[in-house]
């Protein structure tokens, strides 16, 4: 396996996610990028079938991540669980 190839998918999905905002690939775009940082390094040797494993999960810890870090966006729908005239 070719690193420099992840790293350009990388690189194109942070292009994507650029062109259509929303989280939808930064978390995918930063594991690719990861992945192929650890197979140029040579810290990662395993077959592709492998690497697209590590790298799926890896994909949905950081979206955990950068969700748990960022919060929701203004445009999520907010549940209200007390009335502003309630007194209390």
């Amino acid at each position: 396996m070719n690193g420099w190839l992840w790293v350009i998918a990388a690189l194109l999905l942070g292009g994507l996610e650029m062109a259509l905002p929303g989280w939808f690939f930064l978390g995918i775009a930063l594991a690719t990028g990861l992945m192929g940082l650890a197979i140029l390094a040579g810290l990662w040797t395993a077959a592709l079938p492998w690497a697209l494993v590590v790298t799926a999960v890896l994909s949905g810890g950081i979206w955990l991540l950068l969700r748990r870090i960022f919060g929701s966006s203004r445009g999520d729908v907010r549940i209200w669980t007390r009335d502003i005239n309630d007194d209390e």
